[in-house]
């Protein structure tokens, strides 16, 4: 070390500052240039102990190897010792102190061209000098950042520590905020977690394109967007000979335990040489953090320090608790800070051995408990929590005693204290008091009449909103309160309880701040020895949200009565007018030489009447026309278009349309006329008696089913849509020349429809039920309808059974 004397800038005059100034500068660097020597030092013998420990060699010869090994793998010696010492075990005991060595770690190093080979071994060499001066792993993620970033545009850093559980713990950051580091301090062991797959592996996972990536892993930082690319580096330590090249174990090393994550703002790939260069940044790292241990201490910090020396004096039984946040912000578990010397866990731990474990490793029982809920309800409202009382054991002077304790939490800062109280009888029952008339909204009243005196709780003043500067009312003044319609009952009430001492439970209103109010007053009283009531105490109950939920109720049921009835006119009158339009034959009619049987049969349930309907009638040239349709919806609206479709169909056939052309019109007719009621499904059949041919066609409608010689099926439906569904709609016809014998049933989907249930199910059961009939020879519809129709029934059906007689045989 070199000084020089602060010369005076004039005789006799003051010293210069200046040159002050300069030799303390000097003599700091010199400082600085000491203590780099000293740690670089410590780094080295290190370094030769571990080889002379493997090989049995001379110091002398360990340096060699050393100096071999690093001229080989192109480093410097510092680095070499780095990457040596990461094949130990985490140190048990301080580095050794400072020995000589040949090697100059201050020295200047020389400048090459940027983007180099020789560049990137500059970059190495200053950051292994630079680890000489890392302590802990915190110091060690800003160094990292610090040398790296200018060289491959690092933004942050962050270094993770494989938990015995599987997870990870944040033990170093740089370049992100403590908000976010306290939010992923922890990681669980899920599948999709970059950090993990790479411990796992032993391969760096490199994660180029936050969109995409994000798809495959949960990216660790918020929100994923700032960051562009990540890259996750496993820090391998040599599990093999150290006498080998380099001393560092390969892929998959099992002593990988740490995972270093570079994080750029950037989303692009990562250029194949700066994959090296952090490939050997994270080599480097293997040495510092086996040198001070890869787990992170809770940091404590002055102020936690404070408690627990507070905590060490205290003759309670008390816990500093911080919460531990899993990766989406919830609260997974609490860690101990602080613990009193009085407080022990489940397993006989006591006093500072609780600090830095967990709540649920202390107490795994309390996991689901009111102090479990209490704990993370006062951390996110503010509001003290105290539990039920309970026994618990403690031993005091070596001998175990039981005590009831109430387990109290409030929050301090951004953390909570956990106490154990002795359990006092009078204070719960006193609280739980004031928790009745919280919960019940009631206070108590006491008063004295012989002396005048009158008592209310707090909770009195509150339903009364009187201020308690003013004091309690006495008992004959109470009726003021009320409103004029109530008082001549309470006040009436309130004297019988003062002069006879008959007891009363009377409902009044009065009015507030924030309106009416519905009251209930329940008193006694108490006479002396000659019967006259002396004092009276009783309480007073806020009844208002149940009366205003009563009211309530008793106007939904005037509303619902008068809807009903509304439904119910609706229901009468739609069924006139449905009896009116759809009269109902009572036998089987003939048409054209068939014969024809009808069953209508509305809904069982509710109050609409639905919109099936159907016509049957002979045309003016012998043919007859069979009409089977379904309205959309219930109500008068689906009567009303039934009856339009109804007389409007047989109108267009009857003038000579086609049955496609009728189809085609009502379809138009339902889509553009305002009052129309959505949209409908028909079928027109044409029966010519001459040729036995019917013709048909369909909309949106379910086919007929044809019955000949014993066997059934449905006919080919032609095409068609509902309706009223669109502007260009497209119908087609079918025929079928019946035989004589032969069956055809037309019917809505009320007879083939269930709730939960495929239609095509329903179309099985009804050909089903028909053949049964067909060879039983008891082709009978009421019969049918009985098998196929439940005793609910859910939705109109109407079924049109035409039957050709046999030859020679009449209809």
């Amino acid at each position: 070390m070199t000084s020089e004397p602060a010369v005076p800038g004039e005789s006799g005059g003051a010293p210069d500052l200046a040159a002050l100034t300069r030799v303390v500068a000097r003599q700091r660097a010199e400082m600085d240039r000491l203590q780099d020597v000293a740690a670089t030092s410590a780094v080295i013998e290190r370094a030769k102990g571990a080889v002379m420990a493997r090989l049995g060699c001379t110091p002398d010869a360990a340096h060699d190897v050393l100096l071999q090994r690093a001229k080989a793998a192109r480093r410097t010696l510092l680095e070499e010792c780095w990457i040596t010492l990461g094949t130990l075990a985490p140190p048990s005991a301080p580095a050794p102190g400072p020995g000589p060595y040949d090697v100059d770690a201050t020295a200047p190093l020389p400048a090459v061209p940027p983007g180099t080979a020789e560049d990137v071994a500059l970059a190495l060499a200053r950051l292994g000098r630079a680890l000489v001066r890392v302590s802990t792993p915190q110091d060690l993620a800003r160094c990292l950042l610090e040398h790296v970033a200018p060289d491959v545009g690092v933004d942050a850093v962050l270094l993770y520590a494989r938990l015995p559980a599987g997870g990870l713990e944040l033990i170093g950051h740089a370049g992100v905020d403590d908000a976010l580091a306290r939010q992923w301090q922890q990681v669980p062991p899920l599948t999709g977690i970059a950090p993990l797959e790479a411990l796992r592996s032993g391969e760096p996972r490199w994660l180029e394109d936050s969109r995409t990536d994000r798809k495959r892993y949960l990216l660790i930082g918020e929100p994923p967007e700032r960051w562009g690319s990540r890259a996750w580096l496993p820090v391998l330590g040599g599990s093999g000979d150290v006498g080998g090249p380099g001393g560092s174990g390969g892929p998959g090393d099992e002593r990988a335990a740490v995972v270093v994550g570079f994080l750029r703002g950037v989303g692009a790939p990562f250029p194949q040489r700066t994959r090296e260069h952090l490939k050997a940044v994270t080599h480097l790292c293997a040495g510092p953090l086996a040198m001070f241990g890869t787990r992170q201490e809770p940091a404590l910090g002055s102020a936690v320090d404070a408690v627990q020396a507070v905590f060490d004096r205290l003759p309670v039984q008390a816990v500093l608790l911080t919460p531990v946040r899993a990766p989406s912000g919830a609260v997974e578990d609490f860690r101990v800070d602080a613990a009193t010397a009085d407080t022990v866990d489940s397993t006989g731990r006591s006093g500072r051995r609780l600090t830095g474990l967990r709540l649920l490793e202390c107490w795994p029982s309390i996991t689901g408990e009111p102090l479990w809920h209490g704990c993370l309800d006062t951390l996110t409202r503010g509001t003290a929590f105290t539990g039920e009382p309970f026994a618990r054991q403690r031993t005091v002077g070596g001998e175990t005693e039981l005590s009831t304790v109430c387990a109290h939490v409030e929050r301090l800062g951004d953390g909570l204290v956990l106490t154990w109280l002795p359990y006092d009888p009078s204070d719960r029952q006193e609280q739980r008091l004031a928790d009745v008339q919280r919960l019940g909204n009631l206070g108590w009243a006491n008063w004295n009449l012989a002396a005048g005196d009158v008592s209310w709780s707090s909770q009195v003043f509150t339903i009364f909103e009187r201020d308690p500067a003013l004091g309690a009312l006495q008992l004959t003044d109470l009726p003021e309160l009320a409103l004029p319609e109530d008082v001549p009952a309470l006040a009436r009430a309130v004297g019988e309880l003062v002069r006879l001492g008959r007891p009363c439970d009377v409902p009044f209103r009065i009015v507030t701040r924030g309106g009416v109010r519905h009251l209930r007053a329940v008193a006694e009283a108490v006479s002396d020895q000659y019967g006259t009531p002396v004092e009276v105490h009783g309480f007073v109950q806020d009844l208002t949200a149940q009366r205003s939920a009563e009211l309530a109720l008793l106007a939904s049921e005037r509303a619902m009565l008068t809807q009903h009835g509304v439904l119910q006119a609706e229901r009468t009158v739609a069924a006139r007018l449905q009896d009116a339009l759809l009269p109902l034959p009572g036998k089987p009619v003939r048409l054209a030489g068939l014969r024809v049987e009808v069953a209508y049969l509305p809904a069982q349930s509710g109050l609409n009447v639905g919109g099936d309907w159907f016509s049957a009638i002979q045309l003016p040239d012998g043919d007859a026309l069979f009409v089977l349709g379904d309205v959309a919806g219930h109500g008068m609206d689906a009567v009303a278009t039934m009856a339009q479709l109804r007389f409007t169909a047989k109108g267009m056939v009857i003038t000579g349309s086609s049955l496609t052309g009728a189809l085609n019109r009502l379809s138009a007719l339902l889509l553009h006329s305002r009052d129309s009621h959505g949209t409908a499904t028909m079928v027109l059949a044409r029966y010519n008696p001459a040729e036995r041919r019917l013709v048909w066609a369909q909309a949106g409608h379910p086919p007929p089913l044809l019955v000949r010689d014993g066997a059934v099926r449905y006919l080919d439906r032609p095409a068609g849509m509902l309706l009223g569904a669109s502007d260009t709609p497209r119908y087609g016809e079918a025929e079928c020349l019946l035989q004589p014998g032969d069956r055809v049933v037309l019917y809505t989907d009320g007879l083939v429809e269930r709730p939960a249930e495929n239609i095509d199910r329903g179309l099985e059961r009804l050909a089903g039920a028909v053949a049964a009939q067909a060879a039983a020879g008891t082709a009978s519809l009421d019969r049918l309808l009985g098998t196929l129709l439940e005793a609910e029934q859910r939705d109109d059906v109407c079924v049109l059974d035409i039957r050709v007689p046999e030859d020679g045989a009449t209809s």
